[in-house]
């Protein structure tokens, strides 16, 4: 297999979002986004205890992507404007479609923030094209257990489906566009070769741990945990010093022009006003703060 060469290396940077310090690795000042996704959160782990709780995110709207969730660690209740309520343990994974928009919050649940414990994840922005933009709003959420896992020939890697195909096996999440997103959990010595489709843009994220890819680049915390590859093979090598848990992901670019503000992720500066207005005027739901 041709691998993909690195085209960007990037340190997974501390950043404060009011009560809460969390990594940014995307955007940086070297990576505004790699096409299409949009941010990389990588918060906690923090202790969370009735006397510490800074995570409790209370309703806000979104508009024009897909927030996707990670959890590592801890107990996370989601609840939206569309009715859905869950409970997100550890190796869960939450899938929003914010299309033409949602309400939403979340929060460590009750019985966790009473007992205590550590919460760890990550929050991913993956873009919508033009045409998807203002598609109902939907949402899914899909336990650990629920996931398809390919394993290693050292039996020392296991890669779980998130979405897309790898190997002939297929992810539980139904993506609007062509997107892989996969977590690899790797123990001490193990080694795996992970194909990337060529029309991809790909990026990789050390969560933990410490891992050499093709044979050249080692990442580690607080070091370059961020790698972005060109497309120019069939995809990637890793090898892990220590045991290791690590995301990629990969998306055809949509090269389209991109207008942020906030929750917002649209195509023009004139669709982000509209988005504030239709928030405002109760387009998007309603959600209460209780």
């Amino acid at each position: 297999m041709k691998l993909n060469t690195i085209k960007t290396t990037e340190q997974s940077p501390f950043v404060n979002m009011g009560p809460i310090r969390l990594r940014q690795p995307l955007p940086t000042r070297k990576i505004d986004m790699i096409d299409p996704f949009i941010l990389l959160h990588h918060y906690g782990p923090y202790h969370i205890s009735e006397e510490h709780n800074p995570f409790d995110l209370g309703p806000h709207p979104h508009r024009g992507f897909e927030p996707v969730t990670f959890l590592f660690q801890g107990e996370q209740f989601h609840r939206d404007s569309l009715g859905n309520e869950s409970v997100v343990k550890p190796g869960d994974v939450q899938w929003t479609t914010a299309g033409r928009g949602i309400i939403h919050a979340e929060a460590p649940t009750k019985a966790f923030v009473k007992k205590s414990g550590h919460i760890e994840g990550i929050q991913l922005w993956l873009n919508l094209p033009a045409e998807k933009k203002m598609i109902p709003a939907a949402y899914q959420h899909v336990k650990h257990e629920d996931f398809r896992v390919v394993t290693s020939e050292d039996e020392k890697v296991t890669t779980r489906i998130i979405a897309g195909e790898l190997n002939g096996v297929y992810g539980r999440i139904k993506t609007q566009t062509s997107v892989n997103a996969f977590v690899i959990d790797a123990k001490t010595g193990g080694e795996t070769t992970i194909e990337i489709p060529n029309t991809h843009n790909a990026l990789l994220y050390l969560v933990g741990g410490d891992a050499v890819v093709n044979d050249s680049v080692t990442l580690k915390l607080d070091e370059n945990q961020l790698i972005e590859f060109n497309r120019d093979g069939e995809g990637v090598s890793l090898q892990a010093n220590a045991d290791s848990k690590l995301l990629l992901v990969s998306g055809e670019p949509f090269n389209e022009e991109v207008a942020t503000y906030g929750p917002y992720v649209m195509n023009t500066q004139t669709e982000i006003l509209e988005a504030m207005r239709d928030f405002q005027t109760g387009k998007m739901g309603f959600l209460s703060a209780n």
